[in-house]
């Protein structure tokens, strides 16, 4: 692999050399997160684009030494956030949505599969999802995941806790009925 950090005066890379390469190591990281925000990957495409763009533009005002990853995940949450208050009344197509009303699924795999996880994190609370997404995918701590989304740590954890058990409800009902795939 090539090292590609321009060496400063001190034989150290630069700042923003450094900057660049830890943005650039959490890439896969903002991604996983803005596809379970968005749940369309074109969607979560646009907002990691602009998550990076955003955090790039205002590197100086960066703290060295505090976490990067919480810092572009909070520029990613608020972007994400403001951008569902102004588009609330738009309504697009869901090309899922779409593909499954016109094909029949087969039903014979009784196992939980990746996309049935997937429907299942689209239907809880937003609130929910994401504390599930910082705190399980994320792997950030509850006070980390509570300074993200501005909320008492409490809450936080009761986010976590209400959203996984709904999340296990939604995939195994306590009735015993399952849901079928795709549906």
């Amino acid at each position: 692999m090539i090292d590609r950090t321009v060496p400063g005066a001190s034989g150290k890379a630069a700042p923003s050399d450094k900057f660049r390469n830890d943005l650039v190591a959490l890439l896969p990281h903002l991604r996983a997160f803005a596809r379970g925000l968005c749940t369309r990957s074109d969607l979560a495409d646009d907002l990691v684009q602009e998550t990076v763009m955003r955090a790039w533009r205002a590197r100086d005002r960066f703290a060295a030494g505090t976490n990067l990853k919480a810092w572009t995940f909070t520029i990613m949450r608020n972007h994400f956030l403001n951008d569902l208050r102004k588009n609330r009344r738009m309504t697009q197509l869901d090309q899922d949505a779409a593909e499954t009303a016109l094909v029949v699924r087969a039903t014979q795999d009784a196992g939980i599969h990746l996309s049935d996880l997937q429907r299942a994190l689209e239907q809880l609370p937003d609130e929910r999802r994401e504390a599930l997404l910082l705190v399980g995918a994320g792997e950030f701590s509850y006070e980390e995941a509570a300074r993200i989304c501005g909320v008492p740590i409490g809450t936080m954890k009761s986010r976590v806790a209400r959203g996984r058990s709904q999340l296990r409800d939604l995939i195994d009902p306590p009735d015993g009925r399952a849901v079928p795939p795709g549906g």
